[in-house]
């Protein structure tokens, strides 16, 4: 029609585009208004029918809950909707790698782990421990569970996880908050199948003798509570050395990549696996400015976003018309405090590392099929079929075989049954509840002997200043009291295991001790003969363990609460300064000047034997100190190492020396460079002695290796540099000189692989935070919101102040049980498990920076009511 134009092409495309953006601005509209409906609900008021009365949740400004009720069960509801709205996915996570279920998440590529953890069919014993709780625990458990159901059901849409990974969560049941537990189990004592696999590959591969020095019970560093006693003198090194020792063609399997990252410059798995945790210690009234006990704890475990643990206050009735205050931290998935106080009493815990499982041999024979021998004698196993759902996949059949002693695992070609405490009756109940109405020290003693949970060292402090030490969780019955078997056991050595569990009223325990102070640090707790009821599964070697009990002792007669606070964030490389003076006098003016003219190392297999050194170089080396042919060509090639920028391992030497002396603060501090070298270089002869034989270890089982066999590695190998004994030096090397500068060179080729100058190879450039949700590695496209910033940290693994990439202090709490407003907390991440809650990261930062922050929480901010 007249008038009427028509648009041209340049106004379509204006058109179209403007569409596109609005319906990309609807889609991102949508997407939004989707995830906050998975945020909690803060305010409001709710009916519940099943309550007994009302129920609240108040929470302050960075979401941390108090959770009051009409009596325990209606603070177990609301305890429950609180934990499934905030964290409801890492619940779901932590029942499904105790059952051996994330394939069902995850899809094939979870089934390893899957196989791994359904060999124990922890769900089948969860369903029995519920048949056999005590009635009242159950109907508690029940209204946490109800309440779980509920806060999930009454989100406004599914938490955003299930949504990225297309799968519906699934309702809470009573028997997944027992499996909450046996997660904790393998987090806690999943060390001990390698543990034993590693040290019967040595036991068959050594003599008695040299098994006496490469696996000391025992070290100088070592701070048993019962002091008096004295660690046992160090066995003396015999002629000669194991074949395997030092032996470089070994370490050219792939598993050396492994041992190479144990060092801490090659990012992988092993971050983890030099680090244990955690620290406790107690000062008794007598030493406290206010009297009462003052007890610190610091548990030490992986790091992720959300956090495992979740802050609340609970308001507990004790049934008499009182209430009871119990503050501190609380494991989702489970309606208890874990640690914290409840105005009586304070408690605190750390890992044990007893020996709570033993590999035993069965042996089979063609005439007798279908049946293995136990050293009790021949059995049938029992074949259990399980069913391994799998997302996109069909479900697997994983057949299960069962003996009197345990599951049937296989490594090496051999059959073993793994006989673990965590499979015994009893081995998770909810008697820890009783802590809440805990009055004195002994009180809670009594309650931790009855306590169903991974063995811990368990620290508790009164009011009335009293201090006491025992073990919270089931020990083993020795069948041969007083001795507990470290390496698999075969034929009539069952003798030497354990036959059910140890009564309560045998457990170890000491209370206040005469210097007022307790701590324990993952070390060997006890040198008299209550040692046997543990048994060593791994303790640290105990360099933390001295450096806590000295700080504590240094905080003198009277103290408060920032004064225990502060040990916490020692970071004083006590142990590390004599690796420190060992690189320092390896380092001489002869060994920088027979390096001058020696190009650096090309890149090369961890492990690989040196090549020989130019004639020139070899001729210069004469002199006490000097360099051989294997120590002036360096063995510097790391796996994945670069030419270190310089061109000389002369030049590199030097430059590490100065470092060692100048950029050295004596503590593992962000910006030294000297402390990051002297780790290095432990390290490095680790990889250089035992790269060989933990290579071997790990076609066992893959976390078996010699650090597995025994954290005491370190003592073993600065006594070889000490005392030098003629048979134990590897004869690729001309002396212990030549070893000492082969490792050096190892480690400043690691330190420099990328070509950056050695100066900026910093402890913090390696000790940056990597603190991420599960969910980040399987959408890396939200790694930016779904992490925290990557922060440096001061802190290592022998200090008190516990810190690695992914590692480290999971909390800092600092209280004496009825002043907890004078109280300390801080712990990395937040309340909310949701990158769009306020509460995803809050509080992160005080922990970060170490920050004193109260115990307790702040002024209400929001308040949710539940009533009938």
């Amino acid at each position: 029609m007249r008038g009427m134009r028509t648009a041209g092409p340049g106004q379509w495309i204006k058109r179209i585009a403007l569409t596109l953006l609005l319906l990309l601005a609807m889609a991102g509209l949508g997407v939004w208004f989707f995830l906050r409906g998975s945020l909690a609900q803060l305010d409001g008021r709710r009916s519940v029918p099943g309550l007994t009365g009302t129920a609240s949740v108040v929470r302050d400004s960075q979401g941390v809950p108090t959770i009051s009720g009409t009596d325990r069960k209606d603070v177990a509801y609301a305890t429950g909707f609180t934990h499934a709205q905030d964290r409801y996915f890492q619940m779901d996570l932590l029942r499904r790698v105790a059952a051996g279920e994330l394939a069902e998440l995850f899809g094939a590529r979870a089934l390893g782990v899957d196989k791994e953890h359904r060999l124990h069919r922890f769900r089948a014993r969860a369903e029995a421990a519920l048949r056999a709780m005590p009635a009242a625990d159950r109907a508690l458990l029940e209204r946490y569970v109800a309440g779980v159901n509920d806060g999930l059901n009454n989100l406004g849409t599914r938490p955003f996880e299930y949504a990225l990974i297309r799968v519906a969560p699934r309702p809470w049941s009573a028997a997944d908050s027992l499996l909450v537990f046996w997660a904790m189990y393998f987090d806690l004592q999943g060390n001990l199948e390698a543990r034993e696999l590693a040290r019967g590959w040595l036991k068959e591969h050594a003599t008695p003798e040299q098994l006496a020095v490469l696996l000391p019970d025992a070290t100088q560093w070592d701070a048993p509570l019962d002091a008096a006693a004295v660690p046992p003198p160090a066995a003396p090194f015999p002629d000669q050395a194991p074949d395997w020792w030092a032996r470089a063609d070994t370490a050219k399997t792939p598993a050396s990549a492994r041992v190479a990252a144990l060092g801490g410059d090659a990012p992988g798995q092993a971050e983890l696996h030099g680090m244990v945790g955690s620290n406790n210690w107690a000062v008794a009234g007598s030493r406290s400015q206010g009297g009462g006990a003052i007890v610190a704890d610091d548990m030490h475990l992986g790091i992720q976003l959300p956090h495992i643990w979740y802050r609340a206050v609970l308001m507990v009735p004790d049934g008499h018309g009182a209430t009871r205050r119990v503050a501190g931290v609380t494991l989702p998935g489970v309606p208890l405090v874990v640690v914290g106080s409840n105005g009586h009493v304070a408690w605190g815990f750390t890992n044990s590392y007893g020996d709570y499982a033993d590999l035993v041999t069965l042996e089979t024979d063609p005439a007798r099929p279908g049946k293995l021998r136990t050293p009790a004698g021949w059995e049938s196993p029992v074949a259990h079929e399980e069913t391994i759902l799998v997302k996109d996949a069909a479900a697997e059949k994983f057949m299960v075989r069962e003996t009197s002693l345990g599951p049937v695992r296989e490594a090496g070609g051999r059959s073993y049954a793994l006989h673990w405490v965590a499979h015994a009756k009893g081995a998770v109940n909810l008697a820890a509840g009783a802590l809440e109405t805990a009055t004195t020290v002994d009180d809670a003693l009594a309650v931790a002997n009855r306590s169903g949970l991974p063995a811990q060292n368990f620290v508790a402090g009164d009011s009335k200043g009293n201090i006491g030490w025992t073990i919270a969780g089931p020990l083993p019955r020795r069948a041969q009291p007083g001795f507990a078997s470290t390496f698999p056991l075969a034929g009539d050595s069952h003798a030497a295991g354990w036959n059910g569990l140890l009564p309560p009223e045998a457990y170890p325990a000491l209370r206040n001790p005469a210097d007022g102070q307790l701590s324990t640090a993952n070390s060997r707790q006890l040198m008299g003969a209550d040692f046997g009821k543990l048994g060593d599964g791994g303790f640290d070697l105990g360099a933390r363990a001295h450096q806590v009990r000295g700080a504590v002792a240094a905080l003198g007669a009277k103290t408060s609460e920032q004064g225990v606070y502060s040990v916490a964030l020692d970071d004083r490389a006590l142990f590390m300064s004599g690796w420190r003076d060992r690189a320092l006098a390896a380092l001489g003016d002869t060994a920088v000047a027979a390096g001058a003219g020696v190009p650096a190392a090309a890149p090369g297999a961890a492990g690989a034997a040196a090549p020989a050194a130019p004639a020139a170089s070899a001729a210069s080396a004469g002199a006490a100190g000097s360099v051989g042919a294997a120590g002036a060509a360096g063995s510097a090639g790391a796996a994945g190492a670069a030419p270190v920028a310089g061109g000389a391992i002369g030049a590199q030497r030097a430059a590490a020396r100065e470092l060692l002396r100048k950029s050295w603060s004596g503590r593992a501090s962000v910006d030294s460079v000297g402390y990051r070298i002297a780790r290095s270089y432990m390290w490095s002869l680790y990889e250089l002695l035992y790269g060989g034989a933990s290579a071997e270890m790990a076609k066992l089982a893959e976390k078996a290796d010699m650090a597995a066999a025994t954290s005491r590695w370190p003592v073993v190998v600065a006594r070889l540099l000490d005392e030098q004994p003629a048979g134990w030096l590897p004869p690729q090397y001309a002396s212990w000189k030549d070893l000492q500068l082969a490792a050096m060179d190892r480690a400043l080729a690691a330190l420099t692989r990328d070509g950056k100058p050695l100066a900026a190879a910093t402890w913090g450039e390696r000790n940056t935070q990597e603190i991420a949700h599960p969910i980040a590695s399987a959408v890396p496209a939200l790694r930016r919101w779904l992490s925290a910033p990557a922060d440096q940290l001061p802190g290592d693994s022998h200090m008190p102040r516990v810190a690695g990439r992914k590692f480290g202090q999971s909390e800092r709490m600092v209280v004496s049980p009825g002043k907890e407003e004078q109280g300390i907390f801080n712990m990395p991440g937040g309340q909310s498990g949701h990158p769009l809650s306020p509460f995803f990261l809050a509080g992160h930062a005080d922990w970060v920076g170490g920050k004193a922050t109260p115990f307790l929480p702040g002024p209400p901010q929001h308040t949710l009511m539940f009533a009938k």
